[in-house]
């Protein structure tokens, strides 16, 4: 019997993206003027592939267990944006797009973490038998 659904698993899956993304953004900005940078982005559709072939770490206590092996989380997800230049420097930071990227994973990672405190909401009243 499965005791928790994946929902937990997929939004910490989210709210990782999302930290990964709020860190990109922030070395993006502290970048902006640095002669040569080119601006980085993440690739959710890299980050969900890498997320969906995790596979699961265990403890092998019988030689009759299937073996189980853990890849560890990279940033593979992280893209580096090549050939564009914005500024006379040929540096790649657009700051008024990394501010809207910024709104815009903030609205993402609240999202998030309503859904998480619904979940664990949820738990605690069924915990406590419905009341």
């Amino acid at each position: 019997m499965k005791l928790f659904s994946n929902t937990i698993s997929t939004i910490e899956q989210g709210l990782n993206y999302s930290s990964l993304k709020q860190k990109v953004i922030s070395q993006n900005i502290a970048n902006e003027s640095t002669p040569g940078y080119k601006a980085k982005d993440v690739s959710f559709k890299e980050t969900l592939r890498l997320a969906s072939n995790q596979s699961m770490a265990a403890n092998r206590t019988d030689n009759r267990h299937f073996e189980f092996k853990g890849r560890p989380i990279s940033n593979s997800g992280v893209i580096t944006r090549k050939n564009v230049s914005f500024n006379h420097n040929r540096n790649s930071v657009d700051m008024d797009n990394e501010m809207a990227d910024l709104a815009t994973n903030q609205i993402y990672f609240n999202a998030m973490i309503d859904r998480m405190s619904g979940k664990f909401s949820s738990l605690q009243t069924v915990i406590r038998g419905g009341k």
